[in-house]
């Protein structure tokens, strides 16, 4: 397999990405090359394919949009770098489940760099940190009630959904560097109630967006190599 090409396309409308993204997918060949688009959007909310609108809290200026990932509602918004992966994961010769574990180990290593240790909560895709100590290695709590994920003491600061057609995935993940939080408290964040979303900012870590990118997109072009 060849190496994953980085595509940094910076701000883009997010509608367009995505109907680029779909675009891209339903033509591929055997031959044609897996990419990672980094991007930055405006302010958005979207929701996948089980998103209610019951976790749309407030009703606000900004856009909703419906899409086919997976998952249920999230925001994004300028400060927060998107990576979307588009690859055939048949070529590259794993399932989905090993594929979202990539992605989200090349988040985790990507926050090592700033000293912050990522967390992985069981049933609940995405990154956490602790808040108290964001760069301490202490397990994290045992499950909730009924085995519900138990987000005691954690902040998202990535959030993750993809979509799979004809072995060929779409989507990806968005870190959170620096950005205007508000909008998050107009959701039930993928859909749990109270569960807080951080930015590298809020834990400390001042870091541009360009060098998140980079950052983000070459721990993601190394680790979804076969």
């Amino acid at each position: 397999m060849d190496a994953l090409t980085l595509i940094a396309k910076g701000r883009c409308d997010y509608l367009q990405t995505y109907r680029a993204m779909q675009a891209y997918s339903a033509v591929r060949g055997v031959s044609t090359p897996d990419q990672i688009w980094l991007c930055e959007h405006e302010r958005v909310f979207t929701l996948g394919l089980a998103g209610r609108s019951e976790h749309l809290l407030v009703t606000s200026s900004i856009p909703v949009v419906a899409t086919d990932r997976g998952g249920q509602v999230t925001y994004h918004g300028p400060g927060q770098v998107v990576a979307y992966p588009l690859m055939d994961l048949k070529r590259a010769g794993y399932y989905v489940k090993e594929y979202v574990y990539r992605i989200e180990e090349a988040v985790i290593r990507t926050l090592r760099d700033w000293g912050v240790t990522g967390h992985r909560v069981a049933g609940a895709p995405g990154i956490y940190v602790r808040l108290d100590d964001p760069a301490g290695h202490a397990s994290l709590p045992a499950k909730g009630s009924a085995g519900a994920p138990n987000f005691a003491g954690l902040g998202k600061i990535a959030a993750l959904g993809v979509k799979v057609s004809r072995h060929c995935a779409y989507h990806g993940v968005a870190l959170n560097v620096a950005m205007d939080l508000t909008p998050f408290e107009f959701i039930n964040p993928c859909g749990y109630p109270g569960l807080r979303t951080v930015d590298l900012s809020t834990i400390g870590v001042t870091v541009g967006w360009e060098e998140a990118a980079a950052a983000l997109g070459q721990r993601l072009a190394v680790g979804l190599l076969p």
